[in-house]
C-alpha cells in the first residue's frame, strides 16, 4: 500500500512512525519547506499522548527532551489558588505528562523516521492538488525542479492550520476563527516555583499567564520555563507564526502580577525571544475523507490552546489511522472506521475549548469574585471544580479511568 503524506509537523511524523510500526513501508511524507528546522516553543503532552509515544518506543527519548509536571494550579489574577490537581503518573495515569519544546519534539519524531524507515521525507514539494481517481487519489507538488506528481493508495493531508488540502476540499470553509484574544509565546530562564514541576494558569478570560518547566532546576535554582501571556484585544489579528516583538508592552500589561512564588513581568522580560499569535481555531468540518485522501491533526480540528490538547490529538488521529488500515479489509473502509472514531470526539473536543475547556474553573472564579476571594469554596464549591475537570478529561479521553483500560491502538498489518 502506498501511503502519501503532507506535511511533516508533529502529526504527519507521528503517523508515519505509527504506519511503520503497524507494518507498512512504502510511505513518503512531503513538506513543502526547504529544511526542517525544529521551530516553536513548548507544548504539553498529556498522557493519552504518550501512552501512544511509548507504544511507539519513544519514551525515553521524549522525556529527555523536557519535565514531566507534577500538577497542574489554576489561579485568579491575584495569585489566588483555584483549583489543583496532580498530573500524569501522580493522577494514577500508567504513563506521565511531558512538557517539551515543539521543535524539539519535532526534531525527535523526524529523527526517529530517518533510522526507521530512512530518507523517506521529501522537502521543497508545494502541493498544488489532490485528484481523486479510484483506487487511487494523485498529488500534484511544485518543487524546485519543477512538478511532481504520483499516486497513492491513502493521501494523508496532516498540513496544519492553513492546510491546503481542506482549502481545496472546502474552498468556501473561511479561514482561521479568532478568539479575540492574542497571545505571547516564550521561553525564559527564571528561578523556580512551586515544587519546580507544576504547570501553572492564572488569570481569566480577559488576561491570564501560563507557565510550565522545561528543564530541571539547576544548581542556582534556575530552570528555563515556557510561558504564555495572553490579552483580548481589538481590531483583527495578524496571522503570522513566527513574528518576534518587543517584551516591553507586554511586561507592561502584567506589571502587577508579581505573587509570592512567582513574578510575572520579570518572567516575560526574560525571554530570549517573544513570538506573538492570535489564538484561532478552525470550525468542526462534515466530513474529513474525499475518496482516498483524509485530513488529519490541525487540518482537520485545529483548536484553541485550553486544555493543552492539540498535539495530544493529532498524535492519537495518527495512531487511530494506522490501527484502521492495519486491521480494515480495504482502505476506503480504514478512512471510514478512522473517521467514524476521530470526527466526532474531535469536534466535541472543539466545541469544549471554545467554552474555554478546564480553564473554564478561572472564569467562574473572576465572575463570581473579580476582586478576589478568601476561599475558593466560597464562590465555586470543591465538586463542581472537580467535575469541570473531570468532565474535559472524559471528553478528550485522557480520564485516567478509561485511558489506562482502553484498549492498545497497537496492530500489525496481515501479511
Amino acid at each position: 500500500m502506498r501511503i502519501a503524506i503532507v506535511g511533516a509537523g508533529i502529526g504527519g511524523l507521528a503517523t508515519a512512525l505509527s504506519l511503520e510500526a503497524a507494518g507498512f513501508r512504502d510511505i513518503a511524507v512531503y513538506e513543502r519547506v526547504s529544511e526542517i528546522r525544529g521551530l516553536g516553543v513548548g507544548i504539553n503532552l498529556l498522557p493519552h499522548a504518550m501512552r501512544e509515544l511509548t507504544e511507539l518506543g519513544l519514551a525515553e527519548r521524549i522525556a529527555a527532551l523536557g519535565v514531566a509536571p507534577s500538577a497542574l494550579s489554576y489561579f485568579n489574577r491575584y495569585g489566588q489558588p483555584i483549583w489543583t490537581e496532580p498530573r500524569g503518573l501522580e493522577a494514577g495515569y500508567r504513563w506521565p505528562q511531558q512538557s517539551v519544546h515543539r521543535g524539539g519534539l519535532q526534531l525527535a519524531l523526524l529523527a526517529a523516521v530517518q533510522e526507521r524507515l530512512g530518507d523517506v521525507v521529501r522537502t521543497d514539494h508545494r502541493l498544488i492538488e489532490i485528484v481523486s481517481g479510484g483506487d487511487v487519489d494523485v498529488a500534484r507538488f511544485e518543487t524546485p525542479s519543477g512538478p511532481v506528481e504520483l499516486e497513492a493508495d491513502v493521501i494523508v493531508a496532516a498540513d496544519g492550520i492553513h492546510s491546503s488540502v481542506r482549502a481545496q476540499l472546502f474552498p468556501d470553509d473561511g479561514g482561521p476563527v479568532w478568539s479575540g484574544l492574542t497571545l505571547w509565546r516564550g521561553t525564559a530562564v527564571v528561578p523556580t516555583y512551586l515544587d519546580g514541576r507544576t504547570m501553572i494558569m492564572a488569570g481569566d478570560g480577559e488576561q491570564k499567564f501560563v507557565a510550565y518547566p522545561l528543564s530541571a532546576p539547576d544548581t542556582a535554582g534556575r530552570a528555563r520555563v515556557n510561558f504564555i501571556a495572553e490579552r483580548r484585544s481589538a481590531g483583527s489579528p495578524d496571522v503570522d507564526w513566527n513574528r518576534a516583538v518587543d517584551p516591553a508592552p507586554i511586561v507592561e500589561l502584567f506589571a502587577d502580577w508579581r505573587f509570592d512564588w512567582l513574578d510575572v513581568p520579570a518572567t516575560i522580560a526574560a525571554a530570549d525571544e517573544i513570538l506573538e499569535y492570535p489564538m484561532v481555531d478552525r470550525d468542526a468540518l462534515p466530513q474529513w475523507t474525499f475518496g482516498r485522501t483524509t485530513l488529519l491533526g490541525d487540518a482537520a480540528h485545529a483548536m484553541y490552546p485550553n486544555g493543552s490538547n492539540g498535539g495530544s490529538q493529532a498524535i492519537l488521529d495518527a495512531r487511530t489511522l494506522a490501527y484502521h488500515l492495519a486491521t480494515a479489509t480495504t482502505p476506503a473502509d480504514a478512512l471510514a472506521a478512522y473517521e467514524a472514531d476521530r470526527r466526532p470526539v474531535t469536534a466535541r473536543l472543539l466545541e469544549m475549548t471554545r467554552q474555554t475547556g478546564p480553564e473554564r474553573v478561572m472564569q467562574l472564579a473572576y465572575e463570581r469574585a473579580p476582586g478576589g476571594f478568601d476561599d475558593v469554596h466560597d464562590v465555586i464549591p470543591a465538586d463542581e471544580l472537580a467535575e469541570i475537570a473531570a468532565a474535559y478529561k472524559r471528553a478528550a479521553g485522557f480520564h485516567p479511568d478509561v485511558l489506562n483500560d482502553r484498549r492498545s491502538l497497537t496492530a500489525r498489518r496481515a501479511s
